[in-house]
């Protein structure tokens, strides 16, 4: 399985998703610009020791990251989905894509995306915390497959 994180911008965030990552054995893509520096202590610190186990790769812009990827499926995850994340039917080599804190994921990347568009309900219209979004989605896929290493 692989995380994508479009343009983060919070570095406690980003290394609580790292931690999540390295627990799972998921991949983690991280597109630039990212709105923190990879050393930044507060990076480092919501990651605790799992940085030696993290498999990261760093992206300079969403077209090299599909150019060298070449996802067979993606799945963007964002407030206003056409489904919900429980609705798909999970494999070990999805993606699944996440906005920036502040601005979502960009229309030019989801346009041409509508069936892959998914969501957790909410009754609040305000979306919850990035780093919670992304373990809630990731356990749902994990428990798909069965629990088995990603």
């Amino acid at each position: 399985m692989n995380i994508v994180l479009h343009e983060p911008q919070i570095p406690e965030n980003t290394g609580n998703i790292a931690r999540l990552c390295a627990v799972t054995a998921c991949r983690l893509h991280l597109i630039r610009p990212l709105g923190f520096f990879l050393d930044d202590k507060r990076l480092k610190r919501a990651g605790l020791d799992y940085w030696d186990k993290l498999d990261i790769i760093v992206h300079d812009y969403w077209d090299a990251f599909i150019l060298t990827c070449k996802p067979q499926r993606l799945f963007f995850v964002e407030t206003d989905g056409s489904k919900l994340y429980t609705e798909v039917k999970y494999k070990p080599d999805d993606y699944l894509v996440f906005g920036s804190e502040t601005k979502g994921l960009p229309a030019n990347i989801l346009k041409n995306s509508w069936d892959n568009h998914i969501s957790l309900p909410m009754i609040n219209p305000r979306s919850l915390n990035l780093a919670n979004t992304v373990a809630i989605t990731l356990y749902e896929a994990w428990r798909q497959l069965g629990f088995r290493q990603l």
